[in-house]
């Protein structure tokens, strides 16, 4: 991710093997991550069972905070493509007893219909 996309505000792609290795203690015995994205120093994960928001606090990021989301808490969701002077795609994704959804933008080089894909896979099981 270049600095430019995370000064505006857009997620990049980790590998899910970097995922793994960092946040593999966060993950139940039979859980795997299947995407992984990053906005800035913030994480967000995509699991086979559920969406984890890791956010990093403070000057230093020592102290995190980990957001854990059943897919089945997922209400409904929605996906918006970047357009040819808007430079950034966003995902917006509904919680059951939230009424702030939670919104994500992601660099116009990223496949938002990937994205929304994997989140359908689990959603909609």
């Amino acid at each position: 991710m270049g600095l430019f996309d995370g000064l505006m505000g857009n997620a990049s792609e980790v590998s899910v093997a970097e995922a793994q290795n960092e946040f593999g203690h966060l993950l139940g015995r039979n859980e795997r991550i299947e995407k992984a994205y990053k906005l800035i120093r913030d994480l967000f994960l995509f699991t086979d069972k559920r969406f984890i928001l890791i956010d990093k606090q403070g000057l230093t990021g020592k102290k995190v905070e980990y957001h854990s989301i059943p897919y089945k808490s997922i209400t409904h969701f929605s996906v918006e493509t970047a357009g040819s002077f808007d430079l950034d795609a966003e995902l917006t994704i509904y919680i059951s007893g939230s009424q702030m959804p939670i919104q994500r933008q992601f660099n116009k080089n990223l496949n938002i219909f990937e994205v929304q894909s994997v989140l359908a896979d689990y959603v909609l099981k």
